[in-house]
C-alpha cells in the first residue's frame, strides 16, 4: 500500500554520473599514497567528506569486516558500493521524514490518531476507520497515543520485511 510504495521508489534510485565522479574523485583524494584502497583512516576521512559526519567505531568495523581480508582495505568497487547504499539510505530517510512531516499538519513532531486518520482519508479514502485505528495501534509501539517518527520509520521498515 502506502508505506510499500515509499519504499519501493527509493529501491530505483541510481547515482548520477557526475555524483559517481565526485565519489570516485573522493576515493582518490583519501587514498593518498595510491595504494589503490582506502584504510581504516581513509574511509572515515571519506564519509566525512561525503556525508558531513566522522564515523562511529561500530559503522566503520561492520564496513571493514565485510571487506574481503585478502585485500588491505577497501577498494574502489567495494566503496562505491558502500557509498551507493548509504546515499540510498539517506534517501529513504529523507522521503520518509516528508511523508511524516506532510502527516504532522501541527508540526508537533508526532503524529495523533486524528492526523493519522486525516491522511488516510487523503491517501486511502475508502479504508474503512477500524482499519486505520487497527494499523494506528500497530504502529504506535509504545502505546502513548502519538506516533513519533521513529515508530512512523520502524512501521515504513517493517511493511517492507513483510512484503
Amino acid at each position: 500500500m502506502f508505506f510499500s510504495e515509499a519504499r519501493a521508489r527509493s529501491r530505483t534510485w541510481e547515482a548520477s554520473p557526475s555524483e559517481h565522479r565526485m565519489w570516485v574523485e573522493v576515493f582518490k583524494t583519501c587514498d593518498e599514497d595510491h595504494k589503490g584502497y582506502l584504510s581504516r583512516e581513509d574511509f572515515k576521512i571519506a564519509v566525512v567528506m561525503l556525508f558531513g559526519y566522522k564515523p562511529s567505531k561500530i559503522e566503520v568495523d561492520s564496513v571493514m569486516s565485510s571487506i574481503n581480508p585478502n585485500t588491505s582495505g577497501i577498494l574502489l568497487e567495494g566503496f562505491l558500493n558502500i557509498v551507493r547504499k548509504k546515499k540510498e539510505a539517506q534517501r529513504y530517510r529523507n522521503e520518509a521524514r516528508h511523508i511524516f512531516t506532510a502527516f504532522d499538519t501541527y508540526y508537533r513532531g508526532f503524529l495523533t490518531l486524528e492526523d493519522f486518520k486525516k491522511a488516510f482519508r487523503q491517501v486511502a479514502p475508502k479504508l474503512p476507520e477500524r482499519t486505520v485505528l487497527e494499523v494506528f495501534r500497530e504502529v504506535d509501539r509504545d502505546s502513548d497515543g502519538h506516533i513519533s517518527f521513529r515508530d512512523f520509520e520502524y512501521a515504513l521498515n517493517y511493511g517492507q520485511k513483510e512484503a
